[in-house]
């Protein structure tokens, strides 16, 4: 990609004269502001067949216009050949030492920068996979608080109606708290199928799709599909959430494989098609058996160790508990629990496994205690803690110790020692399947309910003791506000924690637009609706950019246009970069040549790697003095990346109000 940013710029010198006829450089958002010593030697036709180049305009400065997200690499290679910095005065034509020094600096600071930036990017690749879990998961952590919520009550009334302490009145109650628990876990997969393709940069709705086929729909007694390497026939729902994972993430990649190389005339019919079709077999044929075969494995070792009995098998089940949980291979556990009911009258399994959440209660504690600076973290475990109790463990596992890595082996180990204990008393069984945690007090066979409780208590102990000592990660520990931004010891704010763990801006920057999608324009101010063309600035009302919308505006608020995340913001905040979600690429402009306010009449506190959503206001512009300055106060929204678009809808002149429909783009 340097390469390309050199060729522009090499391109740019060959038409004006060579640096030595540049007295200044500067940028804007769009353009490249170049102060020439002679215009006699600027040759504007060559200039405008400068690949890259969008379009010339010569005025107080020679202005050459190559669009957002390009225009500052441009800039920036024009300076690094000459060795000055943007802004400053270039070395007079005559002065090479001058030049020469010059550019040896700016190749040292080049490559002092570089080397930090090596040094700050290298991460494990168990890191990485942290964050894409914490990516995925985070966002279902409030449906999993409400559902969990619902799950625990419909836990505690359905035991004590089992135990005959309540009437069968409850029934129809019960059954419909259960049926909105349902909404989520019986299509847990689909969800986590959804983000994890928008995690891996892909389309959603396939994701959901392939997520899907591991319920194999469709599938009805007596048609089967068979295991191709067993031959038997393959069960539903084999995979769990590990399968889902992993599908997708393949999929990312031969989804994008087939957008590069499908035309784009016939790309939203064949790409998707290809992808659902390939990624579709591959996940019934290939992942689906070989999550079987762990799941057949996993129940041979837990059979071998409840057969070693005793506080050994309880430590190693419920240490071990708590990564089938996270696999989704739990469910795998169901037939063994109602074959030991059957027999013996209840499963002695299942109060030793309920320790394992046991165990990521008390881990929670501790953190909570350790990490009381962190607003974000605790009030995360605010929210998870309850259901935990209740004995669903999701929230706490993907939303807090699995993210922070060590939290959540600290939290095995708790349930481990819950499990010592419940082995070591023995003959602790529940007589029906349902929720752990204190949910299953009510189920406790033969009256040993005390024994299950002190399981309960010493695996919140364990796991509060392991997490407390050997367990919080330094990082986790510093001060951040509700919003994970980092606070320092005055108070202020310094950084995003996401913008230095898992915001990439140039990967959603390059990200492939979605086809198909439509993308919701809506006005970002207040004010009188022009057409592009009535702009008073050629680049604009040419379309030089794109195409978009313009306002002449008559309040100071500015909204963001779309939902989207911020991708640039320029240093005199006149104006920014949005890409959408849908994939289009946004340039709102605030005033004509306001680049030249240094930013006064500008009030933004967005910064790059912000989520935004439509109508939400993002900053606003000091009308009065904008227009005190002699400049022109028109606020212009551009879809900078037109290649991207099928369609995009007209609209008329007249009064607008900020957050209104303006206009449709529909992506090819």
């Amino acid at each position: 990609m340097a390469d390309k940013y050199q060729t522009i710029a090499t391109g740019i010198y060959a038409h004006i004269g060579g640096p030595q006829n540049v007295a200044k450089l500067i940028h804007c958002m769009t353009r490249v502001r170049i102060t020439v010593r002679d215009d006699s030697k600027v040759d504007v036709d060559g200039l405008k067949k400068v690949p890259g180049v969008l379009g010339v305009a010569q005025e107080d400065t020679l202005q050459v216009i190559v669009g957002p997200g390009v225009v500052n690499k441009v800039a920036q290679a024009m300076v690094d050949q000459v060795g000055v910095g943007l802004g400053e005065p270039f070395p007079d034509a005559n002065s090479s030492e001058s030049y020469a020094a010059g550019k040896s600096a700016v190749e040292a600071k080049a490559a002092e920068v570089h080397a930090a930036q090596k040094a700050q990017l290298k991460q494990t690749w168990w890191r990485q996979a942290l964050k894409h879990i914490s990516a995925i998961f985070i966002p279902l952590i409030p449906a999993f608080v409400g559902a969990g919520l619902i799950s625990g009550i419909a836990g505690i009334l359905a035991n004590m109606q089992t135990a005959g302490d309540l009437g069968t009145n409850w029934t129809t109650f019960i059954t419909v708290l259960k049926v909105i628990n349902s909404g989520l876990f019986t299509y847990l997969n689909i969800y986590v199928g959804i983000n994890a393709a928008k995690e891996f940069k892909a389309t959603p709705g396939l994701g959901g799709i392939i997520a899907g086929l591991i319920y194999l729909p469709g599938v009805v007694a007596p048609v089967t599909l068979p295991n191709i390497f067993t031959g038997s026939a393959l069960v539903a729902g084999s995979g769990g959430i590990i399968g889902v994972l992993f599908a997708v993430w393949v999929m990312s990649y031969v989804e994008k494989f087939f957008h590069k190389v499908i035309p784009d005339s016939v790309d939203i019919i064949f790409s998707p098609f290809l992808t659902l079709l390939i990624v579709g077999c591959f996940t019934i044929f290939l992942v689906m058996p070989a999550a079987g075969w762990v799941s057949s494995s996993l129940v041979g070792s837990i059979n071998w160790i409840l057969h070693v009995g005793g506080a050994f098998a309880g430590f190693m089940l419920g240490l071990f508990f708590l990564p089938m949980v996270m696999l989704g291979l739990h469910q795998i556990l169901t037939p063994i629990h109602l074959e030991m009911i059957k027999s013996l009258g209840n499963t002695p399994l299942l109060p030793i496994l309920a320790m394992a959440g046991a165990g990521q209660v008390g881990a929670a504690i501790a953190l909570w205690i350790r990490c009381r600076k962190n607003k974000q973290l605790t009030g995360m475990i605010k929210g998870a803690l309850p259901v935990g109790v209740l004995g669903v463990g999701e929230p706490l596992i993907y939303g807090v110790s699995l993210p922070l890595g060590r939290p959540f082996i600290t939290a095995c180990v708790g349930g481990g020692i819950g499990g010592a204990v419940i082995g070591a008393i023995g003959g602790i069984g529940a007589t029906s399947i349902g929720p752990s945690g204190v949910a299953l007090i009510p189920l406790i066979a033969n009256g040993k309910w005390l024994g299950y409780v002190f399981g309960l208590l010493a695996a919140y102990a364990g796991g509060f003791l392991a997490t407390f000592f050997f367990g919080v990660p330094k990082s986790a520990m510093l001060a951040h506000d509700v919003e994970g931004n980092l606070i320092n010891a005055s108070g202020a704010t310094v950084a995003s924690a996401t913008d230095a763990s898992s915001i990439d801006v140039d990967q959603i920057m390059n990200a492939t637009p979605v086809a198909g999608a439509d993308t919701n324009l809506v006005a970002t101010a207040s004010g009188q609706l022009i057409q592009m063309s009535a702009v008073k600035d050629a680049t604009f009302a040419q379309k030089m950019l794109g195409d978009g919308f313009a306002i002449v505006p008559n309040m100071e608020a500015i909204v963001a246009p779309a939902d989207g995340t911020i991708i640039s913001l320029t240093e005199t905040k006149h104006a920014f970069t949005l890409k959408t979600d849908s994939g289009l690429e946004l340039l709102v402009h605030m005033g004509i040549d306001t680049v030249e306010l240094g930013g006064k009449p500008f009030n933004f506190n967005i910064k790059p790697g912000d989520h935004v959503s439509h109508g939400q206001q993002l900053g606003t512009m000091d009308l009065k003095q904008v227009q005190a300055a002699g400049k022109d106060t028109t606020v212009i929204t551009v879809i900078t990346n037109m290649d991207a678009v099928a369609t995009l809808s007209q609209y008329n002149d007249g009064a607008v109000e900020v957050g209104s429909p303006v206009m449709q783009a529909h992506n090819k």
